[in-house]
């Protein structure tokens, strides 16, 4: 027996009038096949076909549909349902997945009975039933949350055994290379090929990357860091200091500190081992720090640039230091470094002075959380970013007059909208000031979001990068509308040729491009 669930050529009855109706798409990183462009083409025939007017469309592009967090557009789109701003009464999505991978099937069915609560009707586009609340509809629509959440936690198990598989093969995965240390890129017989540079990547899937020694001068400044360490007896801040009045700048061109010294002494990649896994984030769940048995690992797969002798010393200095202390005294340092910071991280406890480093504290209470957890500190929810970007709006009228008067300084013409800050140079093409706040990881690398404006489409955009501390221009990026093919750029210090070609310490070279030409006139 062959059941019809769908009927595409049935109209909504509306008395000749088409139902408004808004998308919702999603594209995940899983799923490429799945663009956004070919499911809004299935929702956009759906419509047609059932009598709908699609009035609004909501995008999240490259997200993944585990949970709710930074899927933007789905979050807009429940805002707009609760607080009755929509303006239409059906949403079409195109199947159960689309909504949402959720591990708890109950969630997906949660944020659907808010759409019903508010009338507005969710219709599966691409689904073989019809979503009208019968017992047969309501079955399968169960078994398909339960089923898109399974698929999410097979992939994972599937891609976590990958990954060790490549690691126990001696390969890298991610990750910058560390001072002294290069990226070499090799094909799948392991010839090499290439080093890679900062910010660029791997093209050819069947391409690997190793570690390999860097420059002699950054290997021998390894070594010193172990020498004065285990035989001269410098402590890493005092390390940090003799390299820093010395002029020699960390791999990442900054200063060195104590924490950045000390990942140098901990971290075994510098003996030649490949150790991956030691944090999980399996299904976007929770973070939690693995046991050391639990870690993949491979030995001796890269050439070492330190001898194994003098890293077991380090190591045994490392935690030496923390062995005379008792539990209390170690919290004691930890409530002191939280109370001076307002939160926790492993990078803010190696650069305290005179305190353990966040491996004595993992090794000493298990995990770091659970030794934040001891302090009263929990690390979910970290709200400074509030505070920044308030900072930064103060900060856009400031630079967005700045750069108006260098352009009339050049001698150029420019006019503001004030509902919009958009610029207009000359009468002849626009111009966007977009400011990125800067966000550091826990290795202590420097990362920016540019959001591109769409919706006005200005010529050129350009992007102010902030420094560390939010509170200076960093350096410019000038973004032509034509080349820029992603409405977010996701910035690293170095991105590769084909953005670094926008990059530029000032904006004066912005400023010669909106300077008059004076012309000759012919006789």
């Amino acid at each position: 027996m062959v059941i019809e669930w769908t009927q595409p050529n049935e109209r909504i009855k509306t008395d000749g009038k088409l139902v408004r109706a808004a998308k919702y798409v999603r594209m995940s990183t899983e799923h490429q096949e799945h663009s956004t462009d070919n499911q809004a083409a299935a929702i956009e025939k759906y419509a047609e076909q059932r009598g709908f007017k699609i009035v609004k469309t909501y995008a999240d592009e490259g997200k993944s549909g585990l949970q709710l967090s930074g899927r933007d557009a789905l979050k807009l789109l429940l805002a707009d349902i609760s607080e009755g701003r929509a303006d239409f009464s059906a949403l079409l999505v195109y199947d159960v997945s689309r909504f949402g991978r959720f591990q708890d099937p109950d969630e997906a069915a949660t944020y659907e009975l808010l759409c019903k609560r508010a009338g507005i009707a969710v219709h599966y586009c691409a689904e073989q039933f019809e979503n009208d609340g019968t017992i047969g509809s309501s079955i399968i629509k169960t078994v398909k949350r339960a089923m898109a959440g399974e698929y999410s936690r097979e992939l994972s198990v599937k891609v976590f055994a990958g990954q060790s598989h490549l690691i126990s093969l001696g390969f890298r995965q991610g990750g910058a290379a560390g001072f002294g240390l290069r990226r070499m890129l090799v094909d799948q017989s392991g010839k090499p090929k290439t080093e890679l540079g900062q910010g660029e990547h791997k093209s050819i899937a069947t391409d690997r990357v190793i570690l390999v020694p860097g420059p002699k001068p950054e290997i021998e400044i390894v070594r010193e860091i172990y020498d004065r360490f285990c035989r001269d007896g410098s402590t890493e801040l005092e390390i940090a200091q003799l390299l820093n009045n010395r002029g020699i700048l960390s791999d990442f061109g900054r200063q060195w500190t104590r924490g950045s010294i000390h990942q140098i002494l901990v971290n075994e990649k510098y003996i030649g081992n490949n150790v991956w896994g030691r944090t999980a984030f399996k299904l976007k769940q929770h973070h939690e720090d693995l046991p050391q048995e639990d870690w993949v690992r491979a030995d001796k797969v890269f050439e070492p640039i330190v001898d194994q002798n003098i890293f077991d010393q380090a190591q045994v200095i490392i935690q030496t230091r923390s062995q005379r202390l008792s539990d209390e005294e170690m919290l004691k340092f930890l409530r002191t470094i939280y109370e001076k910071n307002g939160r926790l991280t492993g990078l803010i406890i190696d650069e305290a002075n005179d305190s353990p480093s966040s491996s004595a504290f993992q090794s000493r209470f298990g995990s770091l959380l659970r030794a934040y957890t001891l302090v009263g500190y929990a690390p979910d929810h970290d709200y400074r970013y509030i505070e920044i970007n308030r900072s930064l709006r103060r900060l856009h009228p400031v630079i967005l007059q700045d750069i108006v008067a260098g352009i009339a300084d050049s001698g150029a013409t420019v006019s503001q909208d004030t509902a919009t800050d958009l610029l207009r140079i000359n009468a002849e093409f626009t111009a966007a000031i977009v400011i990125s706040r800067c966000k550091l990881t826990t290795g202590g690398s420097a990362r920016w979001k540019i959001r591109l404006d769409e919706a006005l489409k200005p010529d050129i955009t350009i992007a102010v990068r902030m420094d560390e501390d939010n509170r200076k221009p960093y350096d410019y990026y000038l973004l032509p509308r034509l080349d820029m093919r992603e409405a977010i750029l996701r910035m690293a210090e170095y991105n590769g040729r084909s953005l670094d070609a926008y990059r530029c310490e000032t904006l004066e070279r912005f400023y010669s491009l909106t300077a008059r030409a004076r012309l000759m006139r012919a006789a």
